[in-house]
């Protein structure tokens, strides 16, 4: 059973309850018999063996490279660790996200990162990252060249570890006692993305040991290089993607249209073009008529319709305006990142304090990432300009929108700008000094005391139009050349004067000297602290007929501080159509004293051979969410040899993070196009949203032609509460003795419930609009549940507040199975892993008055995932073959769809992946190659204007966007 055990691909305690302690790496056929003994992650009790009452997966670095993961972040952002559920990760480098962006964060069981604790050696890893939203551990900072396992704990652990143990617990352990020199490189290459999207990965670890002292460490560097639309086949060409031949066929090219990477479809962006008042002109390809107000350019600039309807007997349709342009490809992806990594530990016997070691752990994590955007840049020309051409000069477009000094507008250009950049640096630094050693007054009791101090310091930098430099640039006089120049330029030194609109204007061929005066970088600063004081105790108390009572008692003291300061001009709203960013800025402390205790009930008695009783408590003491107190109960049973019963129940009690609790008032802006009441009069809409919009007073052609306005700020000052949970996990294990020669099987079944009560959470500005205007007309028109959050005012205009709230309730359950077989087959062993995650119940409700609604089996929230593998060792060799699945998604009965006749393709099919290796290790070396995504399977694609995209795909971190990817590792020792 040891050499079964230790072999794994993937070790579930569940499977191990009464197993021996696993072995840090997995074995060759010659050598599997020898075991090391470990404490994994989920109790602070010492145990000799396996046995906790939670389900625990284990990690080894071996199984990690085998399968191709380049990092530490990518094997735990993996399907097999996470269940299928979606993880923040570089291909959201266009989206706000906690942390900002490149920044990579775990959450298990779907509950998000702040629900899920990561530990390094057992203890907390400190928020990291760039902007407001600071509250959760980058994966980015971990040491993966000097990481030995990872374990996860898929079981609320609040008590045990602290109040953000919500939903599990990840312990990354270092290796201990490392002796020599190691030298590893890896290299994945991506086989069908341009020779791009490719990682690099050196490390050196060095390790020495004297009588009393150890001294370990590792330097890594890590590179990513970015992938972009133009690189991948799926994302080059993104289309509406609607069902039955509904795709708008573009009549310059008698082909779909290509869109803009963004969630509008067809309406979306408009670029190369001008806006005017009704003037008349000749229409262009795809439309008739003889007025129009916007315009392809040529070089007189009013020839051709491009968008809106004329009056003269015309019958136009906006999808003939230009949305796309080649220079829209070059947008990341997959965001490059660079990443150098230090990492060092050390102790020294004292040879008193009870033999006492002091040690201490140190980490330095350098982290610089960018994404490459495009912009569409919207220049207002006020009537009367000098700038505007004389058989324009009629023309009145709007009133003033901000860049006229209040002139109305004669012409708007609708400038396909080209590419902006976004970078981050982000520095974390974490250092820990303790003391542990034995009690001589107590028998077999131990101590630990410790003290850490992490300080993650950044910067983050994004290209902005600056308003201010805008309006005077567009303020001009002649020069008496033929030229012009800023009609404030005695009061605005450097000012450059915008330029004159013509066809190169329209089509982005614009002044560097003016770009780089109105286009400019803006630089915001994220500080996070945290300092962090704990002391235990660990021993046994009595002696009982099945065994010792183990106990465990402690106290804990943290501080975190966070101060995020954008740059001046996103602050003052200086940036011209783009989010405005107050400061960040605030502390809380916690006092937490807890135990756990360990009671053997029954040990080799009739029908008993083991019934164990685990329980822990926690009080805790916030400074600003006052004190609560939670508990965890554990049960492990084992009536006959072979089979074993184990169940916890638990509660937590989480403060808000400081960025739920302080983050500073942001504005933004949806595109007009996320008015839910767009063209609602047209077929196949919900009933509800009809009904709705229509007692807005709304015509049922209403396009919205202004932006939704988007108020994002921390809930402190409105009264968010602390949210409270419970979490049951209930398990079977079967560990069968086959005959002789037959191999070891074992299998293993889990299932949880958690439910969160008063849920921190975000739910999003899109999703609050669908829900509320698809809500039931009654509680549309008493403001119930979501429409709480939106308004509209006398012009039609909509404002969309999104600040964090308490959820009222947020439930997820489910099932864990695990199957594992082991084999001696010829000179080697065979080994074949079965992993499958079930969610039968994903759901959440704002207000209590709500009804639960059930994302289960919903896009981006598959009911089954499952990995599996087979290995075969013999000799010196190892072979791997691995499949990763997701299931088939539908949102057809979310959005009132018929999948029978509804336009939108809602559903995607069931997603394999395929990856094989092949590893040889020698005395001093070991080579490992093989390939992800072996048969290059692209992700499925949906329809647009529905979820978020990347190209035609969902944005789904469960699929694989780099595409068939080969890869080598070699590490040599000295």
């Amino acid at each position: 059973m040891r050499a079964f055990l230790l072999s794994s691909t993937v070790l579930v305690s569940a499977i191990a309850a009464t197993a021996p302690a696993v072995a840090q790496t997995a074995p060759t056929a010659q050598d599997v018999t020898t075991v090391d003994e470990i404490v994994v992650v989920g109790s602070r009790i010492r145990r000799d063996n396996y046995n906790a009452p939670s389900p625990t997966q284990v990690v080894t670095r071996e199984e990690a490279t085998l399968q191709g993961f380049a990092s530490t972040t990518e094997a735990l952002q993996s399907t097999a660790v996470t269940g299928g559920t979606s993880q923040i990760n570089n291909s959201y480098g266009g989206y706000v996200t906690n942390g900002g962006p490149g920044a990579n964060t775990i959450g298990l069981r779907g509950m998000g990162p702040s629900r899920t604790l990561v530990l390094l050696n057992g203890r907390r890893v400190s928020p990291a990252g760039s902007r407001g939203s600071v509250g959760a551990a980058d994966l980015n900072v971990l040491p993966t060249a000097m990481i030995d396992r990872v374990e996860v704990l898929r079981d609320g652990a609040s008590s045990v570890y602290g109040s953000d143990a919500v939903a599990g617990v990840v312990n990354i352990q270092t290796r201990k006692n490392f002796e020599g020199l190691t030298f590893e490189a890896q290299s994945n290459l991506p086989t069908d993305a341009n020779g791009n999207g490719g990682s690099t990965r050196l490390s050196l670890t060095a390790g020495v040991r004297g009588d009393r002292w150890r001294a370990a460490g590792s330097a890594e560097y890590y590179n990513r290089d970015e992938l972009t639309l133009r690189d991948r086949q799926f994302t080059r060409c993104q289309t509406d993607g609607f069902r039955f031949d509904n795709d708008y066929i573009d009549p310059l090219t008698n082909a779909s249209k290509c869109y803009p990477l963004t969630t509008t479809g067809s309406n979306g962006v408009t670029i190369n073009t001008l806006g005017t008042g009704m003037m008349e002109g000749v229409a262009a390809a795809g439309a008739t008529g003889t007025m129009f107000n916007r315009w392809r350019a040529n070089s007189g600039v009013t020839e051709g319709l491009i968008g809106f309807e004329g009056v003269g007997g015309g019958a136009n349709d906006v999808n003939v305006r230009d949305t796309f342009e080649d220079r829209m490809l070059n947008e990341s992806l997959i965001s490059p990142v660079e990443i150098v990594t230090l990492f060092g530990e050390a102790g020294y016997q004292l040879n008193a304090l009870g033999n006492a070691e002091i040690y201490g752990e140190v980490l330095y994590n350098n982290r610089q990432s960018s994404q490459t955007g495009y912009g569409q840049l919207s220049l207002d020309y006020a009537k009367g300009s000098p700038l505007i051409p004389t058989n324009l000069s009629g023309s009145t477009f709007s009133a003033d929108q901000g860049l006229s000094k209040g002139k109305p507008v004669g012409v708007r250009a609708f400038i396909g700008f080209g590419n902006d950049t976004s970078e981050q640096e982000v520095r974390f630094t974490r250092a820990v000094a303790g003391i542990k050693g034995d009690l001589g007054f107590l028998s077999d009791w131990r101590y630990d005391a410790s003290v850490s101090f992490s300080n993650s310091d950044s910067t983050y930098t994004s290209e902005q139009f600056l308003t201010n430099r805008l309006i005077e640039s567009l303020d001009v006089v002649s020069d008496g050349k033929g030229g012009f120049v800023c009609a404030q330029l005695a009061n605005n030194p450097g000012c450059v004067a915008a330029p004159a609109v013509t066809t190169g204007t329209l089509a982005g061929q614009l002044p560097k000297e003016w770009v780089d005066y109105v286009f400019r970088p803006v630089t915001g600063t994220t500080n996070f602290k945290e300092t962090i004081v704990s002391l235990g105790f660990d021993g046994p108390l009595y002696e009982l007929p099945a065994g010792q009572v183990m106990a465990f008692f402690g106290a804990e003291y943290r501080k975190s501080e966070i101060d995020d300061t954008p740059g001046l001009d996103s602050q003052t709203g200086n940036t011209y159509n783009f989010s405005t960013s107050a400061i960040t800025r605030g502390s809380d402390a916690v006092w937490e004293v807890f135990g756990e205790l360990e009671v053997p009930v029954l040990r080799d008695v009739k029908f008993a051979r083991e019934l164990t009783l685990n329980g822990s408590f926690r009080y805790t003491d916030y400074d600003s969410y006052g004190d609560d107190t939670t508990y965890k109960v554990g049960l492990v049973y084992q009536p006959v040899e072979g089979v074993t019963f184990r169940g916890t129940y638990g509660t937590s009690y989480r403060a808000p993070a400081l960025f739920e609790q302080f983050v500073g008032a942001t504005s933004g802006f949806l595109a007009s196009t996320q008015d839910r009441c767009n063209n609602y009069g047209a077929p196949n809409v919900n009933p509800n949203r009809v009904a709705n919009c229509a007692a807005e007073g709304l015509a049922t052609d209403w396009q919205q032609t202004r932006s939704v306005a988007v108020i994002t700020a921390g809930g402190a000052e409105s009264g968010l509460a602390a949210e409270t949970s419970t979490n049951l996990t209930v398990g079977l294990v079967l560990q069968p003795r086959l005959p002789q020669g037959w191999g070891d099987l074992a299998f293993a079944v889990d299932y949880y419930e958690i439910e969160v009560e008063n849920g921190v959470s975000r739910t999003g500005a899109g999703n609050i609009l669908t829900r509320c205007y698809d809500s039931n007309p009654e509680d549309f028109k008493n403001d119930v549940g979501f429409c709480r959050l939106v308004s509209r005012d006398a012009q039609g205009a909509l404002t969309v507040q999104n600040n964090y709230v308490n959820l009222a309730t947020d439930n997820v359950k489910g099932f864990d199975y695990t199957v594992r077989y082991r084999k001696d087959v010829g000179p080697g062993t065979a080994l074949f892993n079965l992993g499958v995650t079930q969610y039968t119940e994903i759901s959440n409700k704002l207000f209590a008055d709500d009804p639960l609604e059930d994302y289960a089996g919903m896009i981006d929230n598959p009911k089954f995932t499952a990995t599996a593998d087979l290995s075969y060792a013999w000799d010196n060799w190892r072979v791997r073959y691995g499949v990763e699945w997701v299931d088939s998604m539908s949102s057809y009965d979310y959005y009132g769809e018929d999948p029978a006749t509804s336009i939108y393709d809602l559903a995607v099919d069931d997603y394999w992946q395929h990856n094989a290796s092949v590893q040889y290790k020698a005395d001093s070396w070991t080579v490992t190659a093989g390939v992800r995504n072996l048969l290059n399977q692209d992700p499925p694609t949906i329809s647009a204007g529905v979820y978020n995209r990347v190209g035609n795909a969902p944005l789904y971190s469960g699929y694989d966007y780099l595409g068939r990817t080969a890869f080598v590792n070699l590490t040599k020792s000295f």
